[in-house]
């Protein structure tokens, strides 16, 4: 590896470049799937199973190897990572039926295991190297918009090629190939933030650790996690279903953008929000994602649905994805100690994970054995308790030690060890 490095607040932005782009990619099938589905002859099942096998390589990864970078080194794990999603480039492009997106699906979702929690632990050592004096909201807000931002992203890309340029299922692989390559490239320029130890422990699968005292705020930051990632999934996966079943509109452009227009909101979210307390955040959040799924459900039970409602309810429920995640990453940032900080974020994002996967996988078979608009109204109603389940661990009054831990100057919980989970 090359022994140039860029300084630390290049590095921070190469980290979060990288991010981006990796989490584009991951996206980029959402706005596809229609043509795949039409090229090959499936339906919405088989797009369910194409969607879930991918959220099963992230949730094994984050078990087996999201924790790593504590150990090995934030660099060693996420270029291997960014490594792993070119490689899913390449399956998409020469491999081109079904059982090769199957194959394409899960190796890409293998390396965004890796990359969640390195990624935004990753920012916030290089932001604290730059600025060691500073509070850590910068890093925060840059982890959750380049993670948000992405997935928004990769959908905006991938389906305005598809719908203006020859080669739709060809072009926005090549694109985010090269940018995969580009993100590699800086990424190993960036200096390490963690010291790699002489003698290491046994390999173990993921745990949490985490303080004792601490736990009700981990599985409240979880439950947050679940349902931010429940709902984007949605639009990551069956919104164009939706958008050409329902509301009649078969545009790859705007399955694209609908599904930007959640993530985009999600990140604007993180500017609008950027002075608010955990307990804020977690309020607002809950708040926009009753509303939001109550606007879904009705622009599609109308007696002539509404593409604007089911749009506006989608940017309501973006801005709540945005407040829910973002309260849920500063709880675990202030629980969490140094050395097992990649390992407690990747518990928040294994819980995040399964809230892609488990209520989309649900709705996905709704869709065989109920109309639309019923399934619609089942997911929307699961997620409120979802929503509910969440607050009480989050929403106690914050004690001023608590708002010292949100602007990232101390930790509420610091103990001198954490307890496994």
């Amino acid at each position: 590896m090359s022994s140039v490095r860029l300084p630390h607040n290049q590095g921070f932005w190469a980290v979060a470049f990288a991010f981006m782009v990796v989490m584009g990619f991951s996206a980029v099938p959402a706005p596809l799937y229609g043509l795949y589905a039409v090229r090959d002859g499936f339906g919405s099942l088989t797009i369910t199973v194409v969607f879930a096998v991918y959220a099963l390589g992230v949730i094994a990864s984050l078990f087996l190897a999201g924790h790593l970078s504590d150990r090995y080194g934030r660099r060693r794990l996420l270029i291997p990572a960014l490594l792993l999603n070119a490689l899913s480039a390449v399956l998409f492009l020469f491999w081109r039926d079904l059982p090769g997106l199957l194959v394409a699906r899960i190796v890409s979702g293998l390396g965004i295991g890796m990359v969640a929690a390195t990624a935004t632990a990753w920012l916030a050592e290089l932001h604290a190297h730059h600025r060691p004096s500073a509070a850590g909201r910068r890093a925060e807000v840059v982890a959750v918009a380049a993670n948000l931002g992405g997935i928004g992203l990769g959908p905006l890309v991938a389906g305005a090629l598809a719908q203006w340029v020859a080669g739709p299922l060809t072009v926005p692989f090549a694109v985010f190939l090269g940018l995969l390559v580009v993100a590699t490239l800086l990424v190993a320029l960036t200096p390490e933030t963690r010291e790699t130890r002489e003698t290491l422990p046994p390999y173990r699968p993921q745990r949490v650790s985490v303080p004792t005292q601490a736990r009700g705020a981990f599985f409240g930051a979880s439950g947050a996690a679940i349902v931010a990632f429940a709902a984007l999934g949605l639009f990551t996966s069956l919104a164009p279903q939706f958008l050409a079943g329902v509301l009649g509109d078969r545009s790859r452009a705007l399955a694209g953008a609908a599904a930007f227009l959640v993530a985009a909101a999600a990140a604007f979210s993180q500017l609008i929000f950027a002075t608010r307390t955990r307990r804020q955040l977690i309020a607002l959040g809950a708040a926009g994602m009753l509303g939001g799924s109550a606007l879904l459900v009705i622009s599609v039970w109308l007696p002539s649905p509404s593409l604007a409602l089911f749009l506006l309810g989608g940017a309501v429920m973006g801005a709540a994805v945005g407040g829910l995640f973002k309260g849920a990453i500063i709880t675990v940032a202030a629980i969490s100690i140094d050395d097992h900080r990649a390992e407690a974020l990747a518990g928040l994002f294994l819980a995040a994970y399964a809230g892609l996967a488990v209520p989309v996988i649900g709705l996905g078979i709704l869709t065989q054995v109920v109309a639309p608009q019923v399934a619609l109204l089942i997911f929307a109603g699961a997620l409120v308790p979802g929503v509910l389940a969440g607050l009480r661990p989050l929403l106690r009054p914050a004690t001023a030690r608590e708002h010292l831990s949100v602007a990232g100057r101390a930790g509420p919980y610091a103990q001198p060890a954490p307890d496994a989970l």
